[in-house]
């Protein structure tokens, strides 16, 4: 890609040039500091300066004003030793009251360390003495000769932490001012991204330090979307086939049916006959049942079923598909119990109700297909603060623990019952499921209480009629005072 070298250039020209700055920054900063911290003047010049302003009068020594002035600016001390008595003859009013006033020839020369009873000391040479001139203690850093400025030393950790958090500031700013550009070519780079993660076409300027990744992003959203638009091409076609064909085999089925419905009723064949007749209308009816399922589960998988969402009380909705399954003649071996409270009268939900009782029957007769030697059903509507939950369990042979946890987490597959040679498709759960998705909802299956197979349909509940009349009415009155 011809931006890698474009941004490895553009990497080592920031570190060049960040490095440049911050070591001229660091220099001034340091050269500030040291000039800020120290004192132009120097001890020894001073004291050798006393000592020549010293001056022997009628009344004994003194020194010049400007001398003393100088002494009291520094806040230092000074006394005079005489070379014939090695006494103190002369000294300032602030002289410690701990510095010796008689000295010996080995005292003098401990002079020559630099201390005074821990008093950093410079000393002035006379004709006639020795001039010492003292500073406090915390005046310079102790040393073997002190001459190191206490206060600069002991600033100099504040200092450095002064200099490295300038320097982190600095490249902070150095970052941000020269990679902005940078950062404002990245943004539409990862919105792209996130486009067309999302299945959404995807239009980047190509401009820039990125341009050829945008372009690049630019051709693949390109790509995709001529790929998405030929599948929904083919599954709209897919459906359509289904659709189709379902509806040429209806007749031609309806017919088999018909005749074979005669056969099964005619009183000139003989019993054998008759049950052969009955068998090719029990399988033309599955196959009819099979047909219809698959037709419907295209239309749902494709966004081809139309939706008609009404307020419903599901309660209602799955009382009547019991009477419903009751009126069929249902066999006796396949009793449904309804286990709803009787003072529980109403779950409301938004819902398609035919879909609706669709999957319900669904489930119920998945409870008849699957329990040869028959089994009780039973059916429940309960809530919780946001879902309705629609429950169709029974007490039959139920399903393993490996059947259930693919039945949850596979949308389609073939189910072959322990009991029966018959193979059982699986569109009957599939629809449920397609539904429930329709609905916003979702289904759970699991054991049931009662030993056998469960499965839940949750869907989101809706406001009671009163409240959503309610709503309606206050947001009507709200746009009316408007």
């Amino acid at each position: 890609m011809k931006s890698i070298p474009k941004l490895i250039r553009r990497f080592v020209g920031i570190i060049t040039i960040s490095t440049i700055l911050l070591v001229i920054l660091n220099i001034t900063f340091f050269a500030l500091v040291f000039v800020r911290n120290t004192s132009t003047f120097s001890p020894w010049d001073m004291a050798e300066d006393a000592a020549a302003a010293l001056q022997l009068t009628d009344g004994g020594y003194s020194l010049s004003d400007g001398v003393m002035a100088k002494l009291e600016e520094e806040n230092a001390w000074a006394f005079f030793i005489d070379n014939d008595t090695r006494q103190v003859v002369w000294r300032t009013d602030n002289l410690p009251d701990n510095i010796p006033v008689q000295y010996t020839l080995s005292d003098i020369a401990q002079l020559a360390r630099g201390y005074v009873n821990g008093y950093p000391a410079f000393t002035g040479g006379a004709q006639s003495g020795l001039l010492v001139l003292g500073f406090p203690k915390d005046r310079f850093w102790k040393h073997a000769r002190a001459s190191w400025d206490y206060h600069f030393i002991a600033s100099l950790p504040k200092n450095i932490i002064i200099i490295l958090a300038v320097n982190i500031v600095l490249i902070f700013l150095i970052y941000v001012a020269v990679d902005s550009k940078l950062l404002r070519s990245i943004r539409p780079i990862t919105n792209g991204i996130q486009d067309l993660s999302d299945g959404s076409p995807v239009c980047i300027k190509e401009k820039g330090l990125l341009s050829e990744l945008a372009e690049k992003l630019n051709k693949a959203s390109e790509i995709l979307q001529m790929q998405a638009g030929q599948l929904r091409k083919k599954e709209t076609a897919r459906a359509n086939w289904i659709a189709g064909v379902s509806h040429d085999v209806r007749t031609p089925l309806s017919m088999i049916m018909g005749y074979a419905g005669q056969l099964e009723n005619s009183k000139n064949l003989s019993e054998i006959e008759r049950k052969k007749a009955s068998v090719i209308v029990k399988q033309s009816r599955r196959i009819k049942d099979l047909i219809n399922d698959l037709n419907l589960a295209s239309r749902l998988e494709y966004d081809m079923q139309p939706l008609t969402m009404k307020q419903e009380n599901a309660i209602s909705i799955v009382r009547q598909v019991i009477v419903d399954f009751m009126n069929t003649n249902i066999d006796d071996k396949f009793p449904i119990e309804w286990k709803t409270a009787d003072t529980r009268s109403a779950c409301y939900i938004n819902a398609d109700k035919d879909l609706l009782k669709r999957a319900i029957s669904n489930l119920i007769q998945n409870s008849i297909n699957h329990n040869e030697n028959g089994c009780v059903i039973y059916a429940s509507v309960d809530d919780d603060n946001n879902t309705c939950r629609i429950c169709i369990e029974d007490n039959g042979t139920g399903a393993s623990d490996e059947q259930i946890d693919r039945l949850n987490n596979t949308p389609h597959y073939m189910i072959c019952d322990t009991n029966t040679t018959e193979q059982r498709h699986g569109l009957g759960l599939l629809i449920v499921k397609q539904i429930a998705k329709g609905h916003n909802g979702k289904i759970l299956i699991d054991h049931s209480r009662y030993g056998g197979f469960k499965v839940v349909l949750i869907i989101p509940k809706s406001a009671p009629p009163q409240q959503a009349d309610r709503a309606s009415n206050l947001q009507r009155s709200k746009t009316a005072g408007h």
